[in-house]
């Protein structure tokens, strides 16, 4: 493979970020979306956490997009204003070659010099051993299994929970208080 970039994502990168993501909802578990967003949709959605302050990295190859991973608020309440749940998706032809732990190392890298200071995994599918294993070796720890809660495909799924410091974490109260 050649030389991978790991740059903040354009919008210029959303019609193949739309893609991968298309790709994850109609033939994986990690989300528990049935139905693919549009390109509009996932523009808005871009557009809304980089309103909100919150980073999104593309993952490339000679320039074209072959994943892409970014943080967003764990919770809508002020008081989760600090915590942020990460989402990484890959196209399926680049699984299992370590670039979505290079993504989750630079995201939390990025989520903690914008002050976050916990992050959230919330992993679609118990059976998703990779995602598991990436947010395991970036220092996240389980915190629990939801079992059955998403139906896909037919079947029950759970969801796996798991939590990161970033920075400080909760050692001290950061100095911003909203």
């Amino acid at each position: 493979m050649s030389k991978l970039d790991i740059r903040p994502a354009e919008e210029a990168d959303l019609p193949l970020i739309t893609e991968i993501y298309e790709h994850a909802v109609r033939h994986g578990t990690a989300t528990f979306e049935l139905v693919p967003p549009d390109l509009a949709e996932m523009t808005q959605r871009y557009r809304a956490l980089m309103d909100g302050g919150f980073p999104y990295f593309a993952a490339t190859v000679e320039g074209r997009v072959i994943g892409y991973a970014y943080a967003a608020a764990y919770r809508a309440r002020p008081a989760y204003r600090f915590t942020v749940e990460n989402s990484i998706y890959l196209q399926p032809s680049i699984h299992r070659r370590g670039i979505g732990l290079q993504l989750l190392q630079r995201l939390i890298v990025e989520c903690e010099a914008r002050g976050f200071r916990q992050m959230i995994a919330v992993i679609g599918d118990s059976a998703n051993a990779g995602s598991i294993g990436v947010h395991t070796r970036t220092g996240f720890t389980l915190i629990g299994t939801h079992p059955n809660v998403g139906l896909k495909f037919g079947r029950w799924l759970d969801i796996v929970t798991m939590q990161r410091s970033l920075g400080d974490g909760a050692i001290t109260v950061p100095a911003e208080q909203i």
